[in-house]
């Protein structure tokens, strides 16, 4: 049996030469395959998570992995309708997620991971979303890089993209590679398997399954085909001229103060000097010069263009024409917008994108160094909506859900909250507006502290508040440690100590990095030895899984059972177990000694 790493790069190869490819359904025979599926799978929080049935991924087995290969010789397997439910999105609208069982998250991490294989390669270098080593961050970058002296914005939004994706255009795309019949009705059987909602089953008859494993795949699939338009036709078709023409009245002056230098008139010369920075050295309306750029995050999409407003708005046209005939998409009226470049600015991923324009600031050589160039901005909006969290009547307020907790976690909490934040809008220029929210939250976790042990927040930040040294310098933070017996270290969290400092953007690198495929996992061996990790024995060998393991970890842990203390002191949230010892931990029977003896 080939190993799943050897299957995938051979797939990977083919797509490397957009060879077709036949055979595919005979490969979802292959025990590895979901082996490798389940090493990825199991440590999602989602894998705990029940569909329609209770089947989840506690109790994993081998036996699993060959029942859903027999039916799938067979031609049996048979997709279950996803459990349908909603989550809030921040125009306060809800979102509708759909749920699988544990057994169509396996085949579809299987199924996911050979569409990948095949088509990574050939996905455009303008898409980022839901594709590795690529994210908001790197579609930013390429903003920032092929955006200089863009006039014109382009926001882009498609409507409702992942709900009305035609599954006939989608399939037709996927046969046009892959050449195997029975590969593409279990697709098919995949995109119409329904769902259900209130008990009451519903048929889809569009879209890809919101919240599956293999939805991101599929919707990327079906979005290439605008992504090689843009790329192909538009981009070509609206770019022309090597140059920007230069500006004859930015000539003159240069021409006069080359000859007012010759005559050493040099008082003449630095008031032309400072003329020329007031204006622009080329043709700010050349006619033969056009850029348009473009980058695509799932169903966001921005392009900026240099050119007129009037050839700006023929673009948005042109692309809601071809997303209307060729994939049947609509664009949001509302999201897709044409915005100035200077005058206004464009929001993308989060960020409010400008182009920076100031004549005094000159690098090392006079030159004006920002003018035109792409800048990244914190919307105020962020500030407000983040600090909202912590804030009560108009003043920070401490957070009483936390009070029961730890200090080390409730100060880690406060600051994994903080960091993340920093960390996406690392990119902005104007970062230190973050400096707020670093008020809000420190005061609202003193005042959490402070309610904890009925005390004030002078004398917590007396208490916990300390300086110490990073490699970006001293910080002022509040400090939490834990003890342990030695050798061990003590734990130490701190709120603080993170540099808000604008974050310089290196050039992107286009190139496709080979993906490393591995089900050697230590959980997939353990599964593998087929042996009981408590009794010794070697059959009906299955996987207790937990959620998380801090769930487990109460302040007297002579409560918990002998087999939740056990996977405590192991640091795991799973154990190797025959049936016997895994009803008995589920019943809390066990008493840590092996029930063989």
């Amino acid at each position: 049996m080939r190993m799943a790493e050897t299957i995938l790069t051979v797939i990977r190869n083919r797509g490397l030469r957009e060879l077709p490819i036949e055979g595919v359904y005979r490969l979802l025979y292959n025990r590895n395959l979901y082996l490798c599926a389940y090493g990825k799978l199991y440590r999602n929080n989602g894998a705990m998570t029940e569909g329609v049935t209770s089947e989840t991924v506690d109790g994993m087995t081998l036996k699993k992995i060959d029942n859903i290969i027999k039916l799938l010789q067979h031609e049996k397997y048979r997709w279950t309708p996803v459990r349908r439910t909603y989550v809030p999105k921040k125009n306060k609208k809800l979102r509708a997620l759909g749920l699988p069982t544990w057994t169509d998250k396996l085949l579809q991490e299987v199924i996911r991971l050979i569409l990948e294989a095949y088509y990574e390669p050939q996905f455009s270098n303008y898409s980022h979303g839901f594709r590795p080593k690529r994210g908001c961050h790197t579609a930013l970058k390429q903003v920032v890089n092929k955006g200089g002296g863009t006039k014109w914005f382009i926001e882009g939004d498609i409507s409702s993209c992942f709900d009305r994706l035609d599954h006939s255009i989608l399939l037709d795309t996927i046969k046009e590679k892959f050449q195997d019949n029975r590969f593409i009705r279990l697709l098919n059987g995949l995109l119409e398997a329904g769902y259900l909602e209130d008990w009451k089953y519903n048929a889809t008859h569009s879209g890809v399954p919101a919240g599956s494993i293999i939805g991101p795949i599929l919707s990327n699939i079906a979005l290439d085909r605008f992504d090689k338009y843009v790329e192909k036709q538009l981009i070509p078709a609206y770019t022309c001229g090597r140059q920007r023409g230069k500006n004859p009245v930015y000539n003159s002056l240069q021409s006069k103060a080359y000859r007012m230098r010759k005559q050493g008139n040099w008082k003449e010369v630095l008031l032309l000097k400072k003329l020329m920075r007031k204006i622009p050295s080329g043709k700010p309306d050349d006619p033969n010069y056009r850029r348009l750029w473009y980058a695509r995050y799932a169903d966001d999409f921005l392009l900026g263009y240099i050119g007129p407003k009037n050839e700006a708005v023929l673009i948005k046209q042109e692309i809601s024409k071809f997303l209307c005939n060729n994939i049947k998409l609509e664009l949001n009226a509302e999201k897709t917008l044409v915005t100035h470049a200077r005058n206004e600015r464009a929001k993308f991923l989060g960020y409010e994108i400008h182009a920076l324009h100031a004549d005094d600031k000159h690098d090392y050589r006079g030159r004006r160094c920002i003018n035109g160039r792409i800048g990244l901005r914190v919307p105020m909006r962020v500030v407000q909506e983040k600090c909202a969290r912590y804030i009560r009547h108009n003043k920070p307020e401490s957070m009483s859900l936390r009070i029961n907790d730890e200090t080390y976690s409730i100060v880690a909490q406060y600051q994994a909250e903080y960091r993340g934040i920093v960390q996406y809008y690392k990119m902005a220029y104007n970062l230190c507006v973050l400096s707020e929210l670093k008020y809000v939250m420190g005061l609202s976790l003193a005042k959490t502290l402070a309610s904890k042990y009925k005390t004030t927040c002078t004398k917590i930040f007396k208490r916990y508040g300390t300086m110490i040294t990073t490699k970006d310098g001293k910080y002022k933070v509040i400090l939490a440690t834990v003890k342990r017996e030695a050798p061990k270290k003590p734990l130490v969290a701190y709120f603080g100590g993170i540099p808000l400092k604008w974050s310089k953007v290196s050039k992107i690198d286009d190139t496709i990095a080979n993906p490393i495929w591995s089900n050697k996992s230590e959980l997939v061996q353990r599964l593998l030895a087929q042996k009981c990790e408590v009794c010794g024995t070697q059959e009906n060998i299955e996987v207790h899984h937990i959620r998380k393991l801090a769930n487990l970890m109460r302040k007297d842990r002579t409560q918990l059972s002998a087999g939740k203390r056990w996977m405590i002191a192991k640091k795991r949230k799973t154990i190797v177990v025959c049936r016997r010892c895994h009803d008995d931990i589920h019943g809390g029977r066990y008493d840590g000694r092996k029930l063989s003896a």
